[in-house]
């Protein structure tokens, strides 16, 4: 049996010193990161079928200026199946761009958000229709017998269980309550322990209230995901929840997934367009305050991942293609979470150009 806490606490120790010199002031936050996919990139299999190294390049560097230690992103089983060994090329190449500039990933193998991955969903560019998409789709997650994503599974353990550029391996992305979802990313999580090495083993979690049962299958790191909280003293209060689960799991217990304070309700189908947009400012302070390790929603500005929020003109992220921010503030206050919150650049507060006809789409009802 092995020793879950141990080896999930020294990876994040290692991640705290990533980027600083040795006689640096300890960060408020040892683990800072974001939701990486790139700007024009409608769901993962995009990111890695097209894969473009000079824009890995180009948003690393963003990263970077915020003083960024980690990212979180994911495969997809569907761009290996096409092309295993482009798709190896590709990890490969993001991977050592990453370590260049002193950032560790989360490396997701499944996904379990979104559209069924048919073709239509997963080469549609489409700024209002094209969303993230299931990998693998429901047929297979259903249908034991349809499992062939488990060589997906060992083919990523075999050749990043002990990558030091991984932060962590993340079975599934929220595989949520229903039991059929639930069944497949077990089964996936047992087929990675059997073939794990150093990386720790992670779980992408909606809450709190699920992290729990992704303990009872050992991972090394539980995560949780709270994107619209209605004020900072909520916040303040999951946090300290996250502090104590911390303490009590001896093992890390990160957020990675947040955006902004909000209060509309996942049920409002009109968001006035003041809360559409980003406003990472409004939570860091309490994130900060409890050091727990962190990624928000997103590095690049792009609209929603998911259809309901895009629906509904929602838009996130930071950084514009060519280096503007949506926010300086915003950008301050991320950057404050590695003990510095000196800025500079310039300032756009509007939406990337090729994605300008959601927000108007959104005004109009959708038509």
């Amino acid at each position: 049996m092995y020793e879950t806490g141990f080896l999930a606490t020294g990876v994040a120790s290692a991640v705290s010193l990533a980027g600083c010199v040795a006689d640096a002031q300890e960060p408020p936050v040892d683990v800072r990161g974001a939701m990486y996919i790139p700007a024009r990139a409608m769901n993962t299999f995009q990111m890695w079928h097209t894969y473009e190294r000079g824009v890995t390049e180009r948003d690393m560097g963003f990263a970077a200026r915020l003083d960024l230690n980690a990212l979180r992103t994911w495969l997809s089983y569907e761009a290996w199946h096409k092309d295993r060994e482009s798709f190896g090329r590709a990890v490969d190449h993001f991977l050592r761009t990453a370590e260049s500039h002193g950032i560790r990933i989360i490396l997701g193998i499944f996904e379990g958000v979104g559209r069924p991955p048919v073709p239509k969903n997963l080469y549609d560019t489409d700024p209002w229709t094209g969303t993230s998409v299931w990998s693998p789709g429901k047929q297979v997650m259903r249908n034991p017998d349809r499992w062939g994503a488990t060589r997906f599974a060992e083919w990523v353990m075999n050749r990043y269980r002990d990558d030091e550029r991984v932060l962590a391996i993340e079975v599934m992305n929220e595989p949520g309550w229903r039991p059929w979802k639930k069944r497949f990313a077990r089964e996936m999580f047992r087929v990675i322990r059997k073939e794990r090495g150093d990386v720790p083993l992670t779980v992408g979690a909606t809450s709190l209230a699920n992290v729990t049962d992704y303990y009872d299958w050992g991972v090394d790191v539980m995560q949780f995901h709270y994107n619209y909280p209605n004020t900072q003293e909520i916040y303040r209060e999951v946090l300290e929840q996250a502090n104590k689960l911390q303490r009590s799991a001896g093992m890390p217990v990160w957020l990675t997934e947040w955006q902004r304070i909000a209060n509309f309700g996942w049920g409002q189908k009109d968001v006035p367009p003041t809360k559409r947009g980003p406003r990472y400012a409004s939570i860091v302070p309490p994130i900060r305050d409890s050091g727990v390790g962190n990624f928000f929603w997103s590095l690049m500005l792009k609209p929603a991942y998911m259809l309901s929020q895009r629906k509904r003109g929602i838009l996130n992220g930071v950084f514009h293609e060519d280096g503007a921010v949506w926010s300086e503030k915003d950008a301050r206050a991320i950057k404050s979470m590695s003990g510095d919150d000196s800025f500079s650049g310039e300032q756009r507060m509007e939406w990337p150009e090729w994605a300008k006809e959601v927000p108007e789409r959104a005004n109009s009802g959708g038509s």
